[in-house]
């Protein structure tokens, strides 16, 4: 039982921390609140964790029989090992594409972009040209202003790409504009948190009382939705000075 729990116990612990360096970067540098939340990639972390931290050593403290020849031993847990690094590797390259890139504020809502909804000339495009915000691989999350272009027919055609579920212009990383920029049209699309359609009667309750325990007022023009792959957040400004308040979760 000696070699088992030995076993084990070292298999657990390289395991736990592999998987801890790779998650722990990935949030350190990508997935901070809100962006784990609005994700949803709690779902895929947890399945990561399964495999990796769970299953893994599972399987070597039954493979680990002292009466077993040592390359035999050698070739099981090799066998093992491997499926766990495919696991991992599946897992983090999921992440990786899915990483938070922007917080957007486009036409009346605030929206999440991760890497993955980027539309690819677009964004390379953004890149060759060497624009301030364009996506890089080392860029972290910002906040951004993705006005719809002046032009009308490029307008109306990034608004009927959308409607037909096309790339939206939060999607295309040229249109992109400093976050002061959208100051003014942000101002004129905040509204009290009772008036949003984003959200049920019952939402609406419970950000009502979690903005009154954080003593934000709910009768003021201050409230937008910010939108992801999970349930939506309500993002909550002074309504003066446009500084972020809260981000308020509706469950």
């Amino acid at each position: 039982m000696g070699l088992r729990r030995r076993a084990f116990q070292i298999h657990l612990l390289a395991s736990a921390s592999v998987l801890l360096l790779v998650l722990g970067a990935l949030y350190a540098g990508w997935y901070r609140w809100p962006g784990w939340y609005l994700t949803g990639a709690s779902h895929l972390a947890a399945i990561m964790v399964g495999v990796d931290v769970a299953l893994g050593p599972l399987l070597t403290l039954l493979i680990a029989n002292p009466r077993k020849p040592r390359a035999e031993l050698q070739r099981d847990i090799a066998m093992i090992v491997a499926m766990q690094l495919l696991a991992l590797g599946y897992g983090s390259a999921t992440l990786w594409r899915g990483r938070p890139l922007y917080y957007a504020f486009s036409v009346n809502m605030l929206q999440l972009v991760q890497a993955s909804d980027l539309d690819p000339p677009e964004a390379r495009f953004a890149i060759r040209a060497e624009l301030p915000l364009a996506p890089r691989w080392d860029s972290l999350p910002r906040w951004i202003w993705a006005p719809l272009p002046k032009d009308p027919k490029v307008r109306a055609g990034i608004v009927q790409a959308a409607i037909t579920g096309g790339f939206d212009v939060t999607s295309m990383p040229p249109y992109f504009k400093p976050w002061n920029q959208g100051y003014g049209a942000l101002r004129a699309r905040l509204k009290r948190v009772r008036d949003l359609r984003f959200f049920s009667a019952a939402q609406i309750a419970a950000l009502v009382r979690r903005m009154r325990r954080a003593r934000i007022a709910t009768d003021r023009a201050n409230s937008l939705p910010l939108m992801g792959r999970g349930p939506p957040l309500l993002a909550v400004f002074d309504p003066v000075t446009l500084r972020l308040l809260a981000l308020l979760r509706c469950t």
